[in-house]
């Protein structure tokens, strides 16, 4: 039986693939790490466990993603989501384990009206960003099989994201501010997690850079609307520029990816965003 190492089991994405793990107990068998079980900022600890488990495939859905916070811990951002990458990268080479790492849509600047290709020129204007594209170059230049999937505006009904801080917002406040002139792509995380257990069947696999998001582009403030509509809250939403709304981090103003890659290659077709949020909010709503 094929064994797939998720490193960051207990975070969203994790959670996710931990939900659906179960559908695939005949052919895979699944092993969950978290930094306390495993910390991908020390080499000796990977190649231990790697020694250990042997695995065919590496899920990393672990990252450091305060994105404000990033602009302040600079060394810590890039101590997980670089230099930590580059150390699974290296053991998956020595295992031959296909690996499967998660990055982002913050790798662009967003000064441009077109859709990003996987092609397209990357110019991250936060720490964050920055820590997530030295990672990804670190883990395609250590191990021939890797495949990054950049995603966008990550939620679920697991841990903390924007879906669950605007449905406890709404239980307290009356009226809230959102920005509306940021455009992105919500990405449900149990979609991205079905995504990337469809690449793990494939037999013949392609390497190299994806992008995978729900469709098509919103703004936060439009994405807010619509978890207010799902939710059956009354609060009250005011449009922000971003000028309204600073903060330490700036944000791409359009990061919105083009999934056709991901659609030829896989045959993954991505879902409309609105439809997976009705999802998340009917689950929260329980």
């Amino acid at each position: 039986m094929k064994k797939i190492l998720v490193i960051g089991g207990n975070g969203q994405l994790g959670n996710c693939i931990r939900k659906i793990a179960s559908d695939f107990e005949n052919q895979y068998e699944f092993t969950f790490t978290d930094s306390q079980t495993l910390d991908i900022t020390n080499r000796d600890q990977i190649n231990d466990f790697f020694y250990d488990l042997k695995p065919d495939f590496c899920i990393n859905a672990s990252a450091y993603t305060a994105v404000d916070l990033a602009e302040k811990e600079e060394e810590k951002a890039f101590a997980v989501n670089a230099e930590g990458v580059g150390n699974l990268a290296e053991a998956c080479a020595d295992y031959k384990t296909v690996l499967i790492h998660v990055s982002t849509d913050y790798v662009f600047d967003g000064e441009t009206n077109l859709d990003y290709s996987e092609d397209d020129f990357t110019n991250p204007i936060g720490v964050y960003g920055k820590s997530k594209l030295t990672g990804e170059e670190l883990a395609l230049e250590n191990n021939p099989k890797t495949i990054i999937l950049r995603t966008s505006w990550l939620y679920s009904e697991f841990n903390k994201n924007f879906v669950k801080t605007m449905l406890n917002l709404f239980s307290q406040k009356d009226e809230l501010g959102i920005v509306a002139d940021q455009f992105g792509q919500p990405t449900n995380a149990n979609d991205l997690a079905e995504a990337i257990m469809t690449i793990i069947e494939k037999p013949n696999k392609i390497f190299g850079v994806f992008h995978f998001s729900n469709y098509p582009e919103t703004t936060w403030f439009e994405f807010a609307k619509k978890i207010a509509e799902f939710s059956k809250s009354s609060v009250k939403l005011n449009a922000l520029t971003t000028d309204q709304y600073p903060t330490p981090a700036k944000r791409p103003k359009r990061s919105t990816m083009s999934l056709d890659k991901i659609e030829k290659i896989y045959n993954i077709e991505p879902k409309h965003w609105e439809n997976s949020l009705e999802d998340c909010v009917n689950i929260l709503s329980q």
